[in-house]
């Protein structure tokens, strides 16, 4: 898997680009495009990689990310099965304030939109609270056409360039050197691999030998580039894995589940999710019900 360079088809009569996807999984290569992208995931869920961090995805997230931020929408294993249902769904709007769009963001009354895009070049993830009037002018500039359709993408700069909440970047990928097309490639296949075999008992010496680096290399090469450790990295993909199984409800016990992600004790999983997460596994999933039952109430 490699960073591909994707060039996105411009309509001769569109300046803003709205794809709608309706696949059995997501596509599973991570790629980048100097476009700006905010996708709305209506069904289906994953683990997003943007630049060097991983965010869990499900149905109602949007997400924003910037102009040429390396990202793939990974969809859970269960969607590349054989013989099964499942399908994923989003909406996706792009838009590319460099090109056709240029004489717009420079009018004096875009300032503000301009600025917004170049403090959130590693994107966000829109709060829980907004994704709703987000997506719902989403479908709205989807369903629309001609003027109108840059009427309603104006309204989606506005909603986005409103947002009150903190937004955290996706991604630290800015602070880190640019990546080439070949380290983009190598890189990818590291990133692939770990997220194929995180529940085996992978070495140093079985990543070092993908990167076709000696493990002394390796490590030095993996840190400079994502900000990560090899362990780090691998630890990240294991409890983010926990996680979706321990909300899932569906394992047999904690331990189960530390074993099923790669740890060989229960001990070194429950020490691993706490660094990472800031709780024990039962402290995580008691807090993840606990919400889920004050939104229940709130919600009746």
């Amino acid at each position: 898997m490699k960073v591909l360079q994707f060039t996105i088809p411009l309509p001769h009569d569109k300046s803003v680009i709205v794809e709608k996807v309706c696949l059995p999984h997501h596509y599973p290569y991570l790629h980048r495009h100097k476009e700006i992208q905010i996708t709305w995931i209506r069904q289906g869920e994953g683990t997003l990689i943007a630049g060097n961090n991983m965010h869990d995805y499900s149905a109602g997230d949007v997400f924003f990310l910037g102009s040429n931020l390396p990202h793939v929408f990974k969809s859970n294993p269960e969607y590349f099965a054989h013989n099964t249902n499942k399908q994923v769904e989003a909406l996706t709007i792009f838009f590319d304030p460099e090109g056709t769009l240029a004489p717009f963001f420079d009018l004096p009354e875009m300032t503000q939109g301009r600025i917004f895009m170049q403090q959130h070049q590693q994107g966000f993830k829109v709060p829980d609270g907004s994704a709703g009037e987000i997506s719902q002018i989403m479908t709205t500039l989807k369903s629309a056409s001609g003027s109108d359709q840059l009427v309603q993408f104006l309204y989606l700069l506005k909603g986005l360039t409103n947002l009150k909440d903190k937004l955290d970047p996706l991604s630290t990928y800015g602070n880190l050197p640019g990546i080439t097309e070949n380290e983009g490639i190598r890189i990818g296949k590291i990133y692939n691999f770990i997220m194929r075999h995180y529940s085996d008992p992978i070495t140093l010496e079985d990543v070092a030998k993908v990167a076709y680096m000696t493990p002394e290399s390796f490590c030095r090469y993996f840190k400079k580039h994502t900000g990560h450790t090899f362990i780090s990295f691998l630890n990240e993909i294991r409890i983010n894995e926990a996680c979706k199984k321990l909300i899932a409800h569906k394992f047999e016990s904690i331990n189960s589940i530390a074993y099923k992600c790669g740890f060989n004790s229960i001990t070194n999983f429950n020490r691993v999710f706490k660094y990472v997460i800031g709780s024990s596994p039962r402290g995580y999933l008691d807090t993840y019900n606990n919400n889920l039952v004050n939104l229940n109430r709130v919600a009746s």
